[in-house]
């Protein structure tokens, strides 16, 4: 997951952010509510388990659109007084949250003039267009009349998200509220970029008092009578509250299911994992979001819910067996942010890939350069990565005709680099100071470090990003041959074996059994036993020899933990379970490192990672997979241990349990020959059977069952449309290969 130069990592009391680091992100107490999250296409929101924002503890609660908190306020009290909860939820689907609470006793001149839990009031909040659409239910449950106050007092601070982070300004805007109608209020900043940012509350029916920061209605309810408010807080100015709730609300879910409809799901014959599987598709189509280009799944809630190149790419990848509309969306998206020019301020060259983009008010006045930032040394790689995996997936010659182009401006952009890097390798530093230090997926500044524990200095050149280079030149190379291009295919594989020849002896570190993390400006080796080696397996880049090393090391304590594979050995010289990115658990991670198992053979080493994973998810809140979670030992009756500061949901955290699941399935595809075949498949005996239903390839679509027998798979076919045949492989050898495939560890193996 991106982290924009922010150490994550839990800070000593009194410590100082390194002064490398201008967007740490101070550690704060806990929230002394449980949150809930909310989103629609670039609008989200962060809310408490009474439906509040900013009321207790919630100094990240907000309604947020296009990287501005547009609420940092809503808050309901009965008699000026909380509420007592009954209890709250998102509903399954993560359509709407539903609060119920009911009033503590109320006094009046010490005397009690009405008695706790005699007042039902059910909150149902939901997001549409830009806008927080509330219903407040209000019930009398007693035997008599009653009278009361109900209030919501709001107000927004328009703060832009990373000032939300910690980031403190010199200067602002200016902030001006004013009650618009009998009903209306208009909250305004004129920000310094001289952008005018509105939200507009609207409350049905009108409120008997209302004034620039409250709401109030005072209500007098029979014995059993009930009355319904409404209230509407929009970031895009006025909206009508003549917009029916429940048809805005039938409407938002249909088109969530829409989104769904011709997605691959997957049910086992275990409750509790289907749960998680439910929740993980749920989060990640929250997640997407309807851009220009197509849909595109956003980072994570709530530091990064915008596009992100790398994480939109590998989530891409890891959905592209089930859903290959998402995989087009993204490459359609980056290619239209392509870097056309050199710009050391956001580290952008020509063909590059964007890292991020931001739309607040500090990214337009440049006091974060993330506007358009292009700091990812690895984005451009995996997206030629993708191009060749959608082609392989789904046969789109047309829209691969489209991308070309693109593809070959970065494939360009990755060359010049490796042309200039003594080494011969792709590498990264930043153009300036404002930028990230490092620039691979882990780019915590701590991250990228030497055995003693000293940080390595640039340019840097990181294990798993050769790996991609080498999986982007054969990927391109398929495209190529598929596009009527045979001699510039042949001299994509010719360029992907020389780098491949000088790759092992460069990064191959007898001392620690597996691939250095990196070469530092110097050439020096960073031995450091790290996940990002395994990331070599994932593209086919390691040598057989050196891919069973690797995994041998991967079964040790040292890197599983028990709730899946550390990101830093322990032992290691900056070894931390707490820390970011040097040896928490990321789910994410753990999909590739499984990727790099099945492709090698070790197929028998992914089941105890699959089901780390789902034990930990049966921990969480939802049975939602977060961003990461420390890397403590698994120890008897315990769950894992939360990295508070997590994004949850996360999007390529989300597809990590989809992802596993195609490893050990062998889930594979050919497109010309219309065959799905699942090669050597395993499945989890904590998944039971496992049925895939609308599978599709081209015009066809499947319905299957796997299940396992000790060492006997049976696959039933369940129904089959269209021209497709589903077939079992036990020796993978006797079909070719494609864009994906590692022809010379399957031979080897």
């Amino acid at each position: 997951m991106p982290l924009e130069a922010m150490s994550l990592m839990l800070a000593s009391e009194g410590a100082s952010p390194p002064a490398e680091e201008p967007f740490y992100i101070p550690a704060t107490s806990s929230a002394s509510r449980p949150r809930h999250t909310l989103k629609h296409n670039d609008t989200f929101a962060v809310l408490d388990s009474h439906g509040d924002i900013g009321a207790v503890g919630g100094s990240n609660d907000g309604l947020f659109h296009t990287d501005t908190r547009h609420l940092s306020h809503l808050e309901l009290l009965i008699n000026g007084t909380q509420p007592l909860l009954l209890g709250s939820a998102v509903r399954d689907d993560n359509l709407n949250l539903n609060v119920d609470l009911t009033n503590p006793d109320l006094y009046v001149d010490g005397k009690i003039v009405l008695l706790k839990d005699t007042v039902h009031i059910a909150r149902t909040i939901y997001l549409c267009e830009g806008s927080l659409r509330e219903r407040i239910a209000v019930a009398n449950h007693g035997a008599e009349k009653v009278r009361l106050s109900l209030s919501l007092a709001f107000a927004s601070d328009f703060a832009d998200i990373f000032e939300v982070r910690g980031i403190q300004r010199e200067r602002r805007g200016v902030s001006t509220s004013k009650v618009d109608d009998v009903n209306r209020v208009l909250l305004v900043y004129l920000g310094l970029d001289d952008t005018v940012r509105e939200t507009t509350l609207s409350f049905e029916p009108a409120p008997d008092v209302l004034l620039d920061s409250l709401a109030r209605y005072d209500l007098e309810l029979a014995a059993g009578e009930a009355r319904t408010l409404f209230v509407i807080a929009s970031s895009r100015g006025h909206m009508p509250t003549t917009v029916s709730f429940f048809r805005g609300l039938a409407a938002h879910h249909r088109f969530q299911k829409g989104l769904t409809r011709q997605v691959t799901t997957i049910e086992t014959s275990n409750r509790v994992l289907n749960e998680v599987l439910n929740r993980s598709m749920a989060d990640l189509y929250m997640l997407v979001t309807q851009t220009p280009q197509g849909p595109f799944p956003y980072a994570g809630i709530p530091w990064y819910s915008t596009t992100f190149g790398r994480d939109g790419i590998i989530t891409a990848l890891h959905m592209l067996w089930a859903d290959p509309s998402l995989a087009l969306g993204v490459l359609r998206r980056l290619a239209h942010f392509q870097a056309t020019k050199d710009d050391p301020e956001t580290d952008a060259e020509p063909g590059k890939i964007l890292h991020e983009m931001r739309g607040g008010e500090m990214a337009a006045l440049k006091e974060v350069p993330f506007g358009l930032y292009y700091g990812s040394v690895d984005a451009t790689p995996l997206f030629v990565m993708l191009a060749g995996a959608y082609l392989e997936r789904t046969g789109d010659q047309a829209n691969l005709r489209a991308l070309w182009p693109a593809v070959e401006k970065a494939l360009a952009c990755i060359e010049r680099n490796i042309a200039t890097d003594p080494r011969g390798f792709l590498s990264y530093q930043r153009g300036k100071q404002t930028g990230l230090a490092n620039q691979g997926w882990k780019d915590s500044h701590d991250s990228v470090f030497h055995a003693d524990g000293r940080l390595a200095e640039g340019p840097i050149a990181l294990v798993e990003v050769q790996a991609y280079v080498y999986g982007a030149y054969r990927a391109a190379a398929y495209c190529a041959q598929r596009l009527d291009q045979p001699g510039q295919a042949q001299d994509l594989r010719q360029k992907a074996q020389r780098f491949r020849e000088r790759f092992e002896p460069a990064y191959w570190c007898e001392e620690i059994g597996m691939y250095a993390l990196g070469l530092d400006g110097a050439g020096r080796q960073c031995a450091v036993r790290t996940s990002n080696a395994v990331h070599a397996l994932a593209t086919g880049i390691a040598l057989p020899q050196s891919g069973q090393k690797i995994a041998r090391q991967l079964a040790t304590s040292a890197f599983f933990s028990g709730w899946g594979v550390r990101t830093v050995a322990a032992g290691e010289a900056r070894y931390n379970p707490m820390s970011y990115h040097n040896g928490s658990i990321w789910p994410h991670d753990n999909a590739i490192v499984a990727q790099g198992l099945a492709r090698y053979g070790y197929k028998d080493l992914i089941g105890p990672v699959f089901e780390s994973i789902i034990r930990a998810a049966t921990y969480m809140d939802h049975r939602r997979i977060p961003e990461l979670y420390c890397g403590f030992r698994r120890k008897a009756g315990r769950g894992p241990t939360l990295y508070p500061a997590a994004c949850s949901p996360q999007a390529w955290a989300a597809v990590a349990p989809f992802s596993l699941l195609q490893s050990l399935l062998g889930l594979e595809f050919d497109i010309e020959r219309r065959q799905l075949r699942l090669t050597r498949p395993v499945v989890p005996a904590l998944a039971g059977d496992v049925t895939v239903r609308n599978l599709r390839l081209g015009r066809g679509c499947a319905d299957f069952t796997v299940r396992q027998h000790g060492d006997a798979i049976a696959l039933q076919v369940l129904k089959v449309t269209g021209d497709l045949q589903v077939s079992l492989v036990i020796d993978p050898k006797q079909y070719g290969t494609g864009a994906q495939q590692g022809v010379e560890p399957r031979e080897h193996l």
